[in-house]
């Protein structure tokens, strides 16, 4: 990463946020509509849970979309709205990654602040202190359709197994569809099929434990999602699934940036290996996409023979989606939202447009005077781990939600003062 471009960035964001008036909010009486708020639940994966800088911790659940929904709710009629948040004394939560500080040569130094507190065991398995409580945020990291109706998934997912109320194995029939929909509610947002394809590109392709959902699999399970969902009569708003490729994690190392810094040291070297999904060895193109975590590697160049640059060591399958494996990761997300937009179009029920919308803000954007974009860091849109968004971003979130919402539904429920919200947290 350019070091000049991060502290020009720097200040550009400081003088911007510093000279940001604040924003004209019209006087529109809030109104309801045809839907009722009485009892609003979210559910959802990491991204309705507030998960950020790779890690679900009390600042990011307080912050997530559903939290500031339900929060502007309450002015037409929304009741209350409970996230199972991590107390105070545990709100590392799972741990989660910080910036600590920047090289003399401007790249980011992230470290991790995780005190373990809100865990009641870590071995032989990692197991968190049970919440007790009401809940209207089900958001659960890790998710996928695939597991929306398993009856044992909390003794797969220590996320979901903590919101459980009791210890398993003992409580061996919570499928997370049963347990969303177990008590009575008037209004939902679904966010689910991230997952689906998420792990897939994360792990450039390379974990056979982590491929696609069948697209027919896909289509059956959201049908099902669905119709569960809107069983009793409720109105609810579905999102699509976001660009997973124009993401930080993806486009903040690039070919470019990699040969940049071999080239330091090593002036005649132009070209990198790398091992494709298909088991190839070749040179790499701007095609293919680094994963962000190859930054922090430190393996490029490393070796008797150096890695990456010959193709007898090349850089393998899992810090890279070769091209190939790009093309099915749109592919599939493409098939995923088609299914999404024609299931909830069949529900009545109203549409948040992810895809396109982080896709706007990726290329740049000024709201209220604060600059957002994809960029890395600087980009207020996307936390530490180059996925999940900032409370900022989460704020984006919402208003779309809100305006999917009140589109649908005849509501006027008033959005949020986004710039109320930080970008990424500087040491």
């Amino acid at each position: 990463m350019n070091s000049k471009y991060i502290y020009k960035s720097i200040i550009a964001v400081a003088i911007l946020g510093m000279a940001s008036c604040k924003p004209e909010l019209s006087s529109i009486t809030p109104s309801k509509g045809s839907a009722d708020f009485s009892r609003y639940i979210a559910v959802g994966n990491s991204l309705t849970s507030g998960y950020a800088d790779n890690g679900l911790y009390l600042e990011g659940q307080k912050n997530s979309f559903p939290e500031m929904i339900a929060g502007q709710m309450k002015t037409v009629g929304g009741g209350a709205f409970s996230t199972p948040f991590f107390k105070e004394s545990e709100a590392d939560g799972s741990g989660y990654k910080i910036l600590t500080g920047f090289t003399p040569g401007g790249l980011p130094i992230v470290g991790d602040q995780d005190a373990h507190t809100a865990y009641r065991t870590t071995t032989p398995t990692k197991l968190f202190t049970k919440y007790v409580g009401d809940i209207n945020n089900y958001g659960v990291p890790g998710i996928k359709l695939l597991h929306i109706t398993l009856p044992q998934y909390g003794n797969l997912n220590n996320y979901y197994e903590r919101l459980l109320p009791t210890d398993f194995p003992n409580n061996t029939n919570a499928p997370y569809l049963g347990f969303v929909t177990a008590k009575p509610y008037t209004f939902f947002s679904m966010w689910l099929g991230n997952n689906d394809i998420l792990g897939y590109a994360t792990s450039g392709g390379a974990n056979p434990a982590d491929q696609p959902t069948d697209k027919n699999t896909f289509a059956s399970l959201y049908n099902l999602a669905a119709s569960t969902m809107t069983a009793n009569g409720a109105k609810g708003v579905v999102a699509t699934i976001p660009d997973v490729l124009a993401t930080p994690f993806f486009n903040t190392v690039t070919l470019g940036s990699l040969l940049a810094a071999v080239q330091v040291s090593a002036p005649t070297i132009n070209t990198l290996y790398i091992r494709t999904g298909k088991n190839v060895v070749r040179a790499a193109t701007a095609k293919d996409y680094f994963v962000l975590p190859l930054s922090s590697a430190n393996l490029i160049g490393t070796g008797a023979v150096p890695y990456g640059l010959f193709p007898s060591n090349p850089i393998e399958s899992q810090w890279v989606l070769d091209q190939d494996e790009a093309l099915v990761v749109a592919d599939y997300v493409a098939a995923y939202n088609n299914t999404i937009k024609s299931v909830a179009t069949s529900k009545g029920l109203a549409i948040v447009d992810a895809y396109a919308l982080l896709k706007e803000y990726s290329a740049g954007k000024v709201v209220n005077g604060v600059p957002i974009s994809a960029a890395y860091i600087t980009g207020n849109l996307f936390s530490l781990d180059g996925i999940h968004l900032t409370p900022m971003g989460y704020a984006l979130i919402a208003n779309e939600f809100i305006k999917s919402i009140n589109g649908k539904y005849g509501s006027s429920i008033p959005i949020v003062d986004v710039t109320r919200y930080r970008g990424v947290k500087f040491p």
